[in-house]
């Protein structure tokens, strides 16, 4: 399975800068703790890949829309501008 990642740097609201992750991903029950589960796991992978990541979200579709999960600040953020472009991916 490939899973695509929009992998960003960004300036943060205190000026400096943050590195972050979206992960074109979802649980398969899409449940809230197997999302959580899920969004450490793929984390985790691409912190192992070499990426440096602060903040980290999955994005999916569910019901018809892009629904994000991940820290809710980044939610926000990818709320309001969109899915980035995939910049990378991890194979499982």
């Amino acid at each position: 399975m490939k899973i695509g990642i929009a992998y960003l740097r960004g300036r943060s609201e205190t000026g400096g800068f943050i590195d972050f992750a979206v992960f074109n991903a979802d649980a398969r029950s899409g449940g809230a703790g197997d999302r959580a589960d899920v969004l450490q796991d793929l984390t985790e992978r691409a912190r192992a890949a070499g990426l440096t990541i602060q903040k980290s979200a999955l994005a999916f579709n569910e019901n018809g829309r892009i629904t994000f999960y991940g820290t809710p600040d980044l939610v926000e953020y990818l709320s309001n501008n969109g899915v980035p472009a995939w910049t990378h991916y991890l194979t499982l």
